[in-house]
């Protein structure tokens, strides 16, 4: 049942890479820990020579998912930060510790977010550049 839930959101993040345009994917890597977690590692290049970066850890308990760790970096093509979110301890003074993203001239509060929203974020963010 658990390998069922995270092969069952395995094929949701597998499938909305595959309706991307335009893009590269440099690194695909889902590597299972123990029967209930699972690393993922992706690279998405766009052909505007934009980066999307997106690993994460997560655990199956019961019938949800749980992000132990994530990151996901995006950049132009120029290697400068567009925006990142991640889970990284270092800013204890967030409501929503240790939640948070990286913006190119500050860090700000955020709410846990999803490699789907995220890979969404980027697609449009690409789209509405001139």
């Amino acid at each position: 049942m658990l390998l069922d839930l995270l092969s069952e959101y395995l094929n949701k993040i597998e499938a909305r890479i595959l309706k991307l345009e335009n893009v590269y994917v440099e690194r695909y890597e889902e590597e299972i820990i123990v029967n209930n977690r699972i690393n993922l590692r992706i690279r998405i290049r766009f052909k505007t020579g934009y980066l999307l970066e997106l690993n994460e850890a997560i655990i199956a308990e019961t019938a949800t998912l749980k992000r132990l760790y994530y990151r996901y970096h995006f950049q132009d093509d120029k290697n400068n930060l567009i925006f990142r979110y991640d889970n990284a301890p270092h800013f204890p003074g967030f409501t929503n510790f240790p939640n948070h993203k990286h913006l190119p001239d500050e860090v700000t509060d955020v709410s846990e977010t999803s490699i789907l929203k995220v890979i969404e974020e980027a697609r449009s963010t690409i789209q509405e550049k001139p």
